[in-house]
């Protein structure tokens, strides 16, 4: 991992790479969309600030972005950037802090604001006719010493583990949802909203995937409570529970429990890196850095799901 690039160590260097992806034919304005601009370098302007000749506002590269009214310097954020993309199971916010010299709180809350800029815009069902979707539901997350304090009737159990429900199109995307209940109907909900019914699908025996599997194309099982974990070389759910094996063993491993309210960024994270696995660790990153745009999120904003 080549952490010593320009990008990482200069902020002037970072902010020609992120403009080469942001504007690459000139600079956007933000405001009204004009690509009629003017940089003003005078001594008393700010580094990178631009002023649109139509509607006469100023702008920088990263107005409308995640990284909007940070104080952090913008090499830092492409750093911070690249050693989440190319960390196969995360990287703690504590290792980030240590890293770049901030505070946990900082590192923490530019993470999310990562998380946040690796959402896929493409919101195409995976699969489709001809193709195959294995579906799988996990838990993951919560504190350890919290998760069985309803069964031992102290508190509703908020911080149990949580349930995502992943759609994995064999060769293809993956897409994962928190959900608060694994039923029927949630499990419905997210598999005709995620994946094409023109496929064919791939379970393990959970009955709550009967009824809807019945709206595919073909709906196949295997029976893990017997110990059955594939037949005829095509009936599986191997790609799916491959999948969770890299997901649970991040959320252990390097963050230890995730809170219910963020859950959802979490498997967005794992999502990314898997949908871009056969990128380079510096293409990932880019495309990362591609996805910060229309993604504003603010620490209060992020704070009180926490606490909701």
């Amino acid at each position: 991992m080549d952490i010593t690039a320009p990008r990482f160590t200069d902020e002037n260097a970072a902010r020609d790479h992120l403009e080469s992806l942001q504007w690459p034919t000139g600079p956007f304005c933000p405001h009204c969309g004009s690509l009629n601009a003017t940089r003003l370098e005078g001594t008393h302007h700010r580094a990178g600030l631009i002023q649109c000749n139509d509607c006469r506002k100023q702008y920088t590269v990263t107005v409308g972005t995640v990284f909007e009214r940070s104080k952090v310097p913008l090499n830092k954020w492409l750093l911070v950037n690249h050693l989440l993309c190319s960390s196969k199971k995360g990287m703690s916010a504590h290792q980030i802090a240590r890293m770049i010299g901030v505070s946990y709180k900082t590192a923490w809350f530019m993470m999310h604001r990562i998380r946040e800029a690796m959402k896929d815009a493409d919101n195409t069902p995976v699969g489709g006719s001809g193709k195959i979707v294995e579906a799988d539901e996990t838990y993951v997350g919560g504190k350890a010493s919290n998760r069985h304090a309803h069964l031992r009737g102290k508190g509703p159990g908020l911080a149990q583990k949580q349930a995502v429900v992943s759609l994995v199109e064999r060769g293809g995307k993956v897409r994962s949802q928190h959900v608060a209940k694994v039923t029927g109907p949630t499990l419905r909900a997210t598999l005709v909203a995620g994946a094409d019914r023109a496929s064919w699908l791939m379970t393990d025996d959970h009955a709550g995937y009967k009824k809807v599997g019945k709206e595919f194309a073909g709906h196949a099982s295997v029976s893990h409570s017997t110990g059955e974990y594939g037949r005829l070389g095509v009936i599986h759910s191997n790609t799916v529970e491959n999948f969770f094996s890299i997901l649970k063993r991040g959320i252990i491993g390097v963050y230890h429990h995730v809170s219910e309210a963020h859950l959802q960024r979490y498997a967005t994270e794992f999502d990314f890196r898997y949908n871009t696995k056969d990128m380079t660790d510096f293409e990932r990153s880019d495309e990362a850095l591609i996805g910060i745009k229309g993604k504003r999120l603010t620490y209060r904003r992020t704070s009180q799901a926490a606490h909701a």
